[in-house]
């Protein structure tokens, strides 16, 4: 089998610009001439094997970023976009959208902002959402959405953060929950747990911080230091916020809470230790929640940050849906992305956790491009803590591609080399390639349909 080209030119721009060196600088340093720079920089030549290992021997550059990144989601995102009906049959070829994703980034983006900004002035007038005239009509993102592209495109890695988190976290010494209660002391502030707290309130006039009583011990360690992060990290957090340029208020605040979510998480799971961890248990969930103190959802979420270069766990994606199938947390750091607008794929198995509470289930999963996944999925429903108190039901899934099956414990007596055990996943139904699926929704926007009024099979239509 041929040698697949790698073609990685906004890649090399970005680090030759990180490094603040220009391109004859950056040229003399991996041993190549300025012209055939110049060249890999605009995709005119593949990025070749002596620059690859210049980039990681010179500059310490985890060759992987060379392949991965944003790319492959930015041909996902511009597909959905460019698959709405606004767009008729002007579908680009899937060629052209590589090209634009590797060497127009900031084009493909910019495109994806544009639909998204159409989309939601569509579904505002369709909901009767807006009054016609009023004053704070917008039509950008909303806040939620904006934060949550903002962490999607930082691969969910906020590297100044996790390693303040870390540093807190070594200066413990294992003692997590008692350090944290200490420093919190040395700030006068006052711990209390009580029965009809919500999960966490921050009295600033009086010094304290209430804590729900009811919630499990692991939800409070996380929320003292989420408030630990708000009080002593705050420069960093703005200095981070400043740099992702929000567009409103709303947003960043958002987004600083997410922050300080970041850091309880990394503080609590810190890089190194948890890395270690998770590849010696083979990223036993239960083992590792019971070693960090954390919840299943908690372990789930920290795994799929590990991507701190030159240090990368295995790169898995993380989703959190609630009974209704909608998506409310969601992280790819892999080739699977999700749909920014619908549910996500009704056989995909996390929508089967919730019929088996307490239960991982494990599914063998290929998406319409050929790439094979295992997919791990648990309900985390929450009590309220109280008889008639509300439950919060939701359901997580994390998985990774297939190859990195030897490293899960959850792949062991998977027969992952038989092909027909792969159960075909999409992202939506709406974008989704399969012409044949019993439990498609909508019709794919993209393909034309055929109707027969004397015929009907499991669809009424079947598509060309």
């Amino acid at each position: 089998m041929a040698t697949q080209k790698l073609y990685a030119g906004a890649k090399l721009r970005e680090i030759r610009m990180r490094m603040d060196l220009t391109q004859k600088a950056f040229a003399a340093k991996l041993g190549v001439s300025l012209p055939y720079l110049n060249q890999m920089e605009n995709n005119k030549r593949p990025v070749s094997t002596s620059v690859v290992l210049a980039l990681a021997q010179e500059f310490g550059v985890d060759v992987i970023e060379l392949s991965t990144g944003d790319s492959e989601r930015l041909v996902s995102d511009m597909r959905e976009a460019l698959s709405d009906p606004v767009f008729a049959d002007n579908m680009p070829p899937l060629a052209d959208l590589r090209l634009t994703a590797s060497n127009a980034p900031a084009l493909a983006r910019a495109l994806i902002e544009l639909h998204k900004a159409y989309r939601q002035t569509h579904e505002r007038l369709a909901s009767l959402d807006e009054a016609l005239g009023r004053e704070d009509a917008r039509t950008q993102s909303s806040p939620w959405d904006e934060v949550r592209d903002f962490f999607h495109y930082c691969d969910n890695y906020i590297d100044a953060v996790d390693r303040a988190a870390e540093s807190f976290a070594a200066q413990s010494r294992g003692q997590i929950r008692a350090a944290t209660e200490r420093r919190l002391a040395d700030l006068g502030i006052t711990v209390l747990l009580h029965d009809d707290s919500p999960v966490r309130r921050y009295d600033a006039a009086t010094g304290t911080l209430y804590l729900s009583a009811r919630a499990a011990p692991e939800t409070q360690l996380f929320q003292m230091l989420l408030q630990f992060a708000l009080l002593t990290q705050d420069k960093l957090l703005e200095a981070t916020l400043d740099f992702a340029r929000f567009q409103t208020e709303e947003a960043r605040a958002i987004a600083k809470i997410g922050l300080a979510n970041y850091f309880a998480g990394a503080a609590l799971m810190p890089y190194r230790a948890f890395l270690d961890a998770a590849q010696e248990v083979r990223h036993d969930l239960e083992v590792l929640g019971g070693r960090f103190g954390a919840s299943i959802e908690q372990v789930a979420h920290r795994l799929s940050t590990l991507q701190r270069p030159g240090a990368k766990g295995v790169p898995f994606f993380f989703v959190r849906v609630d009974q209704a199938g909608t998506i409310t947390k969601r992280h790819s750091a892999t080739r699977l992305q999700f749909a920014r607008f619908g549910g996500a794929c009704p056989l995909w198995n996390v929508h089967r956790a919730f019929e088996t509470p307490g239960q991982f289930l494990r599914q063998l999963a290929e998406t319409p491009d050929g790439v094979r996944y295992i997919s791990l999925a648990r309900d985390v429903s929450k009590s309220g803590g109280s008889y008639g108190a509300p439950i919060r039901r939701y359901a997580i899934a994390l998985g990774c591609e297939v190859r990195h099956a030897p490293s899960l414990v959850y792949a062991d007596t998977l027969d992952v080399s038989n092909a027909e055990a792969f159960e075909p996943i999409g992202i939506s139904c709406r974008i989704c390639e399969r012409t044949s699926c019993h439990q498609r929704s909508v019709p794919p926007l993209e393909r034309r349909l055929s109707v027969d009024v004397n015929a009907r099979d499991i669809l009424p239509y079947t598509v060309r």
